[in-house]
């Protein structure tokens, strides 16, 4: 695998199995963190609601190829801020999801596919992107603090 060689496109329905594939990878790592919260062997949509967002221009879903085989993907949401009394109008760019592949992992699939979702963002004039990750996923903040990414906000919780 050469990063050189890896295109990014828009997720499409023929994506659908290796999404899913790549949907159980997040979840068992979601799973292994937060057991009392990830049911295992679920994924977070069903093939329907991929499908439903795949079109949905507000939810772009884009995929990094080489040779025709799908190593990973971003989910975004675009999220607009318009009317608030203590806010500037804006559009946020939220990444749901970043998966790569387990057997790419390494090889900088995820900085193509983050480096994209940040030159798309600001292609349609977002201010701002944003994410969640979760505290029991050192793996995943280590990355996008690598890409340059800073707290926001900070959720807590207290079980119950």
């Amino acid at each position: 695998m050469s990063s050189s060689s890896i295109n990014v496109r828009a997720a499409i329905a023929s994506d659908l199995e290796i999404v899913n594939k790549l949907l159980y990878q997040v979840e068992d790592l979601h799973r292994i963190g937060r057991p009392d919260l990830f049911k295992p062997g679920e994924k977070k949509y069903t093939d329907e609601q991929l499908l439903e967002i795949f079109r949905n221009p507000k939810t772009p879903v884009f995929v990094a190829e080489e040779d025709g085989r799908v190593w990973g993907y971003v989910f975004c949401i675009l999220q607009e801020t318009k009317g608030a009394k203590a806010m500037f109008d804006h559009t946020t760019l939220y990444i749901d999801d970043l998966c790569v592949d387990e057997s790419a992992r390494g090889k900088g699939v995820g900085k193509i596919l983050y480096d994209y979702a940040i030159d798309y963002a600001r292609s349609i004039g977002c201010h701002n992107v944003t994410l969640h990750v979760w505290d029991k996923n050192p793996g995943a903040r280590t990355f996008y603090e690598k890409m340059g990414m800073g707290v926001q906000q900070t959720t807590m919780e207290v079980i119950l």
